[in-house]
């Protein structure tokens, strides 16, 4: 059996990498030729302002008084540059958006393998095609634009350490930033290679503000600090637009771009698709750039300009993307070869054969990644298996490009421009469809994958553990040699079509994998006549009910990771259980208690997920609760007479202590950071032990099964106050209580239906291993069981956030253990904050799984099928089209549970050694199991 864990290990790998090959490939290509401006540049020089996280409606409205809070940008507006709204694709981050903003494209999917911290493959920028730049600002942004770009890039940043979420002041992030621009000026002119370098044409000054982004996080867009931030980075701009104009004695040769590379939701997050986090200011001036332009009227989906009070001042909105090819065109540097942005020739102050030319340029650019793209897919594709995009065609191409460049010579420049957008349009179809180009012959391949591992799965279990076949003889012939013979013949002839193709090594994963699988489902063609007879015999009526409620208890499961009320749902239907068995007349106590806790536990997924605000009196609650359940202990272990009171009964104050201690430190670190005194050192050091001490001291409590799970809960729960903000403290809290009436529940019903339980609850070890004693055929009650565990499993993730969306999370939740800025260390506690509940599900279903005198293989085998059966749903539901949020969900979905699967099979696998405590395993290896993938994951989440 513990070959069948490895095997499975390995074969859920591959489907969870699969997905990564599919859909996570990189979409850029290399060996384009630059395409050049034809036509001078209006500026020799660009200004680009980024305010990270600043929200288009916080800069632009204006007060009862009709006062901006940035007064000089919005002069800007209405006297010398144009403006709009930028909008930003998800996820909307600060790598992502400034990668749109310089470099022209949206981020390369494929690094979300890497946690969004740098891109697998190298790219092309604004920064790259310049004369020089340089750059001032955070390190985690200037970093990744001044690495490997050669020698004429210079980036100052600031240390990280005053990325502090709890600093009395965090806007010097952003006057530390105009400090340095104003010396460098400043000292430019006593410097005379500095100054011929400043001197030169086609360079850009890069300034980043983290100070909104910062003060957002700390106290929400909608404070004080953030609105004072906006005013603060306002004037700053002011000082350093007029010291950079007359550096360069008013030539009107400088282009200035301000804008943010992503906005930010009302309760301080960002990351999703909320119009709060894609909307981002875009405001443009100085060479080349169109004065203001006033209009009657203007038609936009939105309210905001008559709440902007700008609705006669001309509104033009652009595609973050689209901000690239506009800057490289103003200082007449090639468009990044990556960029897939259309130049929006409507901000453009100059002629229209300027402006003919420069989307004539942007055409050429992005053709050029399309012929690439088909080139290198019809390289490795066999003749008479290519299938071309057939919307563009050569001749397609060459007659657009023909009429284009005949239309600019006539004086047709609209037309002109039109066909250059059609051109556009076409290539990035295309570019779309050869990327691609192989995403249904892998799915099929995986699917079939899926298929026969379920099925393979489902085979075992009737072999090994049911009576289906109890009346057939159960020795087993040996396979033929032909089906042997085929299958190897399938595998050679599936080979070699691979080979003569040139396909990567893990396209021979994916298409041979199913080879073995299938081969070993047929073996089991003994089993597979025993259930057909069996199913023959069984009423057809029962089995289509039986069916139905399967089907309908899956689909629910699928359901609640888009709709979390379907987990109230879900637990509202479970409340009911007790009516229809015997429980409610036979155990009525019980009964009401399960009635009660499951009403109680449906109430948190309908609370918000996210824009809840902070009550730390719902943790002190919670906090005070679990004192209260501790003390009620206190007098059980006073009272035993095995000679080890005192140690137990030390080790149980312990753990109340740690629980007053966690929360102190929440009442005084809320208290502190609104105080803006920072987060108390001894605050921080008391946080960092009691997370460690929660995975030891379980670890030294009684081995009763009763006393070991209380053990775990209250060291949890210290861990989880210190993470929490505000109900959600009170989550695990009642999960816990349903988990220990579920093992009750399940003793009532095996007792109901003959079986004599071997122990109570409270007599059993947790060292006890139910695989060493005779144990019993699975039964459709069994089936419930382990439908029921991995309804709590989704229940623990989704009952009081949506993990699959980054803005889910608040970082107020790690304040306690630090708050200056580390997204590793930041994203590992938040989603260990998610896997506490988790824990306490699998300690009770190691302990159900003891009561039931079922063996752990055969209750695994059968949450393996339902959770293979969930993500073959969602393998399906992964979303190849509209906005980036619905793929990235979609996907974000079958990650899940795919990780779930996973950590499933090894902490099974682990189990069948001997001697080893289950609850170890699932308290240790969830963090060395899944440690890389959490923290790489949330690298990038602020």
């Amino acid at each position: 059996m513990l070959l069948f864990f490895i095997v499975g290990l390995l074969v859920h790998f591959v489907f969870f990498a699969s997905i990564f090959d599919i859909y996570f490939t990189s979409p850029l290509v290399h060996g384009m030729a630059p395409q050049f401006p034809p036509l001078p540049a209006p500026a020799r020089r660009l200004v680009l302002i980024v305010a990270d996280g600043l929200r288009a409606d916080a800069l632009y409205k204006v007060d009862e008084n009709r006062n901006s809070r940035a007064p000089f940008i919005r002069n800007i507006i209405m006297h010398e540059g144009s403006w709009g709204i930028s909008h930003t694709h998800v996820p909307t981050e600060s790598r992502p958006g400034h990668v749109a903003l310089i470099a022209g494209f949206y981020e390369d999917v494929s690094a979300v393998a890497k946690g969004w911290k740098e891109n697998p493959v190298e790219f092309d920028s604004l920064i790259n095609e310049s004369k020089y730049t340089w750059s001032w600002g955070s390190p985690d942004i200037l970093n990744m634009f001044a690495k490997s770009v050669g020698n004429h890039v210079f980036a100052y940043s600031y240390d990280a350490n005053n990325e502090d979420f709890g600093a009395q002041d965090v806007t010097k992030l952003d006057t530390w930033v105009f400090d340095r621009v104003k010396d460098f000026f400043h000292a430019a002119r006593n410097n005379q290679s500095l100054f011929s370098k400043l001197n030169e044409e086609k360079i850009v000054f890069f300034l980043h503000l983290l100070g909104i982004d910062t003060n957002g996080h700390a106290h929400r867009p909608t404070s004080r600090e953030y609105e004072d931030n906006i005013k603060i980075v306002d004037n700053g701009i002011k000082e350093i637009v007029a010291l950079i104009k007359e550096f360069y004695g008013n030539d009107e040769k400088t282009a200035f771009v301000f804008t943010s590379d992503h906005g930010m939701t009302d309760w301080g997050s960002h990351g999703a698709g909320h119009p709060s986090e894609t909307y981002t200011p875009f405001v443009t001036w100085g060479a080349g750039i169109k004065y203001p332009q006033k209009v009657p009227a203007q038609q936009f989906n939105d309210a905001y300009l008559k709440e902007w009070k700008l609705e006669y001042w001309k509104r033009q909105d652009i595609n973050q993307a689209d901000i690239a090819p506009l800057m490289a065109s103003l200082i007449g540097v090639p468009f990044p070869l990556n960029s897939v942005g259309i130049l929006p020739v409507d901000y453009l102050n100059n002629t229209d054969v300027f402006k003919a030319e420069s989307m004539f340029t942007n055409a050429k650019q992005i053709l050029e990644q399309f012929k690439v793209k088909m080139t290198q897919k019809k390289e490795v594709t066999l003749p008479f298996l290519f299938t071309p995009f057939k919307l563009l065609s050569d001749s397609k191409q060459l007659d657009l490009l023909r009429k284009a460049r005949s239309y600019i010579r006539q004086g047709k420049y609209d037309e002109a421009v039109f066909l250059c957008k059609e051109l556009i349009h076409l290539s990035l179809k295309g570019l779309s469809y050869y990327h691609t180009y192989d995403r249904f012959f892998l799915g099929i391949n995986v699917l079939l994958s899926f298929v026969g591992w379920a099925s393979y799965t489902s085979l075992l279990i009737i072999k090994f553990h049911s009576s289906l076949s109890r009346g057939v003889s159960k020795e087993v012939k040996k396979p033929s040699h032909l089906l042997l013979c085929s299958f190897v013949a399938i595998g050679i002839l599936m080979a070699f079509f691979l080979l003569i193709q040139a396909c990567p090594w893990t396209y021979y994963v994916y298409c041979l994998l199913p080879v073995p699988i299938w081969y070993a489902v047929l073996r089991e063609y003994h089993v597979i006549q025993d259930l057909v007879a069996s199913l023959l015999a069984f009423p057809p009526s029962h089995f289509v009910g039986y069916l139905l409620a399967c089907a309908l208890g899956i689909e629910v499961l699928v359901l609640s990771f888009f709709y979390r009320y379907m987990l109230t749902a879900g637990l509202i239907i479970f409340a009911g259980w007790p009516f229809i068995t015997q429980l409610w007349t036979r155990a009525k106590s019980i009964s009401l208690s399960w009635i009660f806790f499951c009403l109680l536990l449906a109430v948190f997924p309908m609370m918000p997920v996210v824009g809840r605000k902070p009550d730390i009196f719902l943790v002190m609650g919670a906090g005070l609760l679990v004192l209260l359940l501790s003390l009620f202990v206190v007098p059980s272990l006073i009272k035993r007479k095995d000679g080890f009171v005192s140690d137990k009964l030390f080790l149980h104050l312990l753990q109340m202590l740690g629980t007053v201690l966690s929360m102190y430190i929440v009442y005084s670190t809320h208290n502190n950071l609104l105080k803006k005194q920072g987060l108390p050192l001894f605050n921080q050091i008391v946080s960092w032990i009691i997370l460690g001490s929660s995975f030891v001291v379980p670890l030294l409590s009684p081995r009763s099964l009763s006393e070991r799970l209380f053990s775990i809960l209250v060291s949890s729960m210290s861990t989880y106050l210190l993470l929490s903000t505000g109900y959600e403290a009170l989550f695990p809290l009642v999960l816990s209580c349903l988990m220990f009436i579920w093992m009750h529940m399940e003793q009532e019903i095996l007792q109901l239906s003959g079986v004599p339980c071997v122990q109570k609850v409270t007599s059993i070890h947790f060292s006890y291993n139910a695989d060493t004693t005779p144990f019993r055929q699975l039964c459709l009650e069994d089936i419930r069981r382990a439908f029921f565990l991995v309804f709590f499993l989704v229940t623990a993730f989704f009952g009081t956030g949506n993990i699959a969306s980054i803005n889910s999370f608040d970082l107020a939740s790690v304040y306690c253990f630090l708050t200056v800025f580390s997204p590793f260390v930041m994203g590992a506690l938040m989603l260990w904050k998610i896997f506490i509940p988790f824990v306490l599900v699998m300690c009770a279903f190691e302990a159900i799984q003891l009561t039931t005198q079922l063996s752990s293989k055969s209750l695994f085998l059968m949450v393996l099928v339902i959770s293979d059966i969930m993500a073959l749903h969602f393998f399906f539901l992964v979303k190849d089209y509209g906005s980036w949020l619905d793929i990235g969900t979609s996907i974000s979905h079958y990650v899940i549970v795919m990780c779930m699967t996973i950590v499933l099979v090894f902490l099974n696998g682990l189990a069948q050694l001997p001697k080893l405590s289950f609850h170890i395993w699932i308290l240790f290896l969830i963090l060395l199991l899944k440690g890389k993938l959490i923290m790489d994951s949330a690298r990038r989440w602020v």
